[in-house]
């Protein structure tokens, strides 16, 4: 099996690099590691929404990337170790985990780490989870790839995917919480990532493999378009709704909007308010602005005095009640 270990810690163009591999695969199979700066992955069918934490995200310019997987969010830092296999499957049955994991456990073992799988697709140590995977099948290949908790920040992770679960309401899948460990409070003294790195690359039989320059050059243009694309990670979340309401000293005020392919396609506005001007011209303006909270800001300046909906209001607070949606 070829082996690669990627430099690049750039989540948007690692992911890119991991499909550009997938999609030009062929021969041998690819036994890949790679680590990302501090990032949330979110899987192919989730609401980003639903499991992150905005303020947080926000406050650190954390990058939320979608990857091409099912499976839930995760946070990734240069603690974790991420690993994927690609190769042509044969005949025409289901995802294979253990297939991919075994040899990860294997893996372990040389450094003193007992680790077994849980589940479908998780490695749990002493009950605590370790490593999750998932699994994509297509046009003969299949791509199995996983995070192992290594020296993760798990006060980090925690703040990063901690959202307010009752906000948003959707059809995406949400991420399950799991008790965590680090594989470094098990393994044997003297081990560094360095060393769990050559543990796997000899227990799958890497044979260093240089990557071809179209591929790098393919993955720099899927990262441009599509990982490192607003349509692709937030664009793709699944329809949802989501709601702030507040009483005011000028009168209650519920704002509740739908949300479908990244952008507002519904918005109502109810309350025993007072307003100057038609409210359902407030509510079209809103419809059709990214479902962000810099794009609501943008959208919100460019209708002018609030007041002129909301009458009485402190325009600085209504500002703010309104970007609470996101």
């Amino acid at each position: 099996m070829r082996y690669l270990r990627v430099q690049s810690t750039n989540p948007a163009h690692n992911l890119a690099l991991e499909e550009a591999l997938f999609e030009s695969h062929e021969g041998e199979g690819l036994f890949m590691l790679w680590q990302n700066a501090p990032s949330i992955i979110i899987g192919r069918h989730q609401n980003a929404w639903e499991e992150i934490n905005r303020d947080e995200v926000e406050r650190r310019k954390l990058p939320v990337v979608r990857r091409s997987t099912g499976g839930g969010a995760v946070y990734h830092d240069l603690g974790n170790l991420n690993f994927s296999f690609i190769e042509h499957r044969e005949g025409s049955g289901g995802m294979d985990f253990a297939r991919y994991l075994a040899p990860i456990v294997r893996g372990l073992a040389r450094l003193g780490v007992e680790a077994s799988i849980s589940g479908r697709n998780d490695l749990e140590v002493g009950g605590k989870k370790i490593s999750g995977s998932a699994q994509r099948l297509a046009r003969g290949r299949v791509l199995h790839h996983g995070t192992l908790l290594v020296t993760a920040n798990f006060e980090d992770m925690t703040r990063a995917l901690n959202p307010e679960p009752e906000k948003y309401l959707s059809h995406g899948v949400a991420s399950v919480r799991a008790r965590v460990a680090n594989i470094s409070e098990y393994w044997m003294a003297g081990t560094d990532m360095g060393a769990l790195c050559q543990a796997l690359q000899e227990e799958v039989g890497g044979r260093i493999w240089p990557l071809p320059e179209s591929v790098e050059q393919r993955a720099s243009e899927l990262a441009a378009k599509k990982y490192g694309n607003w349509e692709w990670n937030m664009g793709q979340n699944p329809r949802f709704s989501t709601r702030v309401s507040k009483r005011f000293s000028f009168g209650r005020v519920d704002v509740r909007v739908h949300v479908a392919r990244g952008v507002i396609s519904e918005c109502r506005i109810y309350g025993d308010f007072f307003a100057v001007e038609d409210i359902a011209l407030f509510e079209r303006a809103l419809c059709g602005c990214r479902a962000e909270r810099a794009s609501l800001e943008e959208r919100l300046a460019s209708l002018g005095p609030l007041m002129r909906w909301f009458s009485g209001c402190d325009e600085e607070k209504m500002r703010a009640f309104l970007l609470e949606l996101f």
